[in-house]
């Protein structure tokens, strides 16, 4: 998520300059044609698109993937949400595997994310997004359906407001979730991988500045066509530990860069505000499952190992040599992890 912001300063600070190298230009160019050319088809993976009304009239873009013709059906449906600046194409490995396996999954564009609307300018608080999700579960899973939720980083938030907002779900309906990469709260003390002086220095000024770039787009939009390999190596500090594909790298920073500046802004400040503990014993009604890079610099392990004191029973697995985007870095392993939380269900 800082990360995110980290990356919108520097687009502004580069904006009317060229950054980078000739030679980075060159090997940097062309990274998802060639992930295309090898059959990884990043972003190509897609069900026929659902509109659903969010309870403030914001269109919400959803897409469904049904079990198709002479696949085993069975078991909960999947709901995944994706986390800040991305948006439901981020989920593209588990996607496959879920399809593959006959289960129903609903995957959907936070607001003001990918194909969905925006809202009203000003401020979104994660309890919003809760909300949305709500809307969400309502229009694509048949009341007597079972869900299983997965949420990457803001993504898993939005779990957690859900459960804070309607507690009663949780247990009946809702059987299971997998918080990703996330955080509970207390983002604020998060030091970015940076010395803690210049942590808070970010901290303090970071929502003012991004306020003030999201009132001038053109400007910032100038700044990340201009400053795209500066992008790029912060989408690789701040997603990636291990050494991934450039196509991987790329994926991410163009999801990024998609993202309108406004709606960067609007969403910055919640990630500090953020403050979902109290929710989480709802969680002890379900099976859960926590996944986290050991090297995340935007929700720290310390995070999720939190979740788990407080969730005695859910899995806790911490991956070493991972970051923040844990299901793109190592994309079998948190299927495996996603399927052995299904099969928990399943014998519940």
């Amino acid at each position: 998520m800082w990360g995110v912001g980290l990356g919108v300063l520097a687009a502004g600070a580069a904006a009317g300059s060229v950054l980078g190298s000739a030679l980075e230009r060159r090997v940097l160019r062309r990274p998802l044609a060639e992930a295309a050319e090898r059959g990884i088809g990043f972003g190509s993976v897609h069900s026929p698109p659902l509109v659903v009304a969010a309870d403030d009239g914001v269109q919400l873009y959803v897409e469904v993937d049904e079990p198709g013709p002479g696949v085993a059906a069975g078991g909960p449906t999947v709901v995944l949400c994706h986390g800040y600046a991305l948006n439901l194409d981020c989920w593209h490995h588990q996607r496959l595997t879920l399809r593959a396996a006959g289960v129903r999954c609903v995957l959907w564009d936070q607001r003001g994310h990918g194909r969905s609307g925006r809202g009203m300018p000003g401020p979104v608080s994660i309890d919003r997004l809760g909300r949305d999700l709500h809307s969400v579960l309502e229009a694509t899973v048949p009341h007597g359906q079972q869900v299983v939720l997965v949420g990457h980083s803001m993504g898993g938030m939005t779990v957690l407001a859900l459960a804070d907002q309607r507690p009663e779900m949780f247990g009946d309906r809702v059987v299971g979730a997998a918080l990703v990469s996330t955080s509970a709260g207390r983002l604020a003390e998060v030091t970015l991988g940076v010395p803690a002086t210049a942590a808070r220095l970010l901290h303090r000024a970071g929502p003012n500045v991004v306020s003030a770039l999201g009132r001038a787009p053109r400007l910032v939009e100038i700044g990340r066509r201009t400053g795209n390999d500066l992008e790029f190596v912060l989408t690789r500090l701040y997603s990636f530990s291990s050494d991934v594909p450039p196509a991987t790298v790329e994926f991410v920073r163009q999801m990024n860069a998609a993202t309108p500046i406004e709606v960067v802004a609007d969403f910055f400040p919640a990630f500090d505000d953020h403050d979902k503990e109290a929710a989480l014993p709802v969680l002890q009604k379900v099976e859960t499952l926590l996944l986290v890079g050991a090297d995340d610099k935007l929700t720290p392990a310390e995070h999720s190992r939190q979740i788990a004191q407080a969730l005695p029973g859910a899995e806790l697995v911490v991956r070493e040599d991972c970051g923040h985007m844990i299901m793109l870095e190592y994309p079998q392993e948190v299927d495996a992890h996603l399927a052995g939380l299904l099969d928990r269900v399943r014998r519940r």
